[in-house]
């Protein structure tokens, strides 16, 4: 029997094996748009890993998530969040999606944000996909 004949099933992982699944899934695609990962311990500085470019310039600070997430927590820290959706991986700088989302009708809104600071869904919200596509990987 061949080591690779059965694939894994992704909703039979646990948090920890779906979070190491992920960091290797994205880590490909960036490896394609010419970065390197390291994985840090104890979501370092708020981070999950470190993105670095062959161009030696930039550098970023990334939270894995296996869905799209944002989160107030996160605020301020110089953090590019990075998610699935639909077969898409997509890095943007979590700072500038949050102020994206909390404008767009229909997503949380001022009275959602009195009261929440966390918002999360299976798929990227249809009112913020355009707001996404530069920050789309494949």
């Amino acid at each position: 029997m061949s080591l690779f004949s059965n694939r894994v099933d992704y909703s039979h992982l646990n948090a920890r094996q779906k979070e190491n699944f992920n960091f290797q899934k994205v880590s490909a695609v960036l490896a394609d748009h010419g970065f390197m990962t390291l994985r840090v311990s104890s979501d370092w500085q708020s981070a999950d890993f470190i993105a670095q470019h062959i161009d030696g310039v930039k550098f970023l600070k990334v939270q894995l998530k296996g869905r799209f997430t944002i989160d107030e927590k996160y605020l301020g820290k110089d953090l590019h969040i990075c998610f699935p959706d639909r077969g898409t991986w997509y890095l943007c700088p979590h700072d500038d999606l949050m102020d994206a989302a909390r404008i767009v009708p229909g997503l949380g809104g001022p009275d959602y944000w009195q009261s929440h600071t966390c918002y999360h869904r299976k798929t990227v919200p249809e009112s913020l996909a355009e707001f996404l596509q530069p920050f789309a990987l494949n």
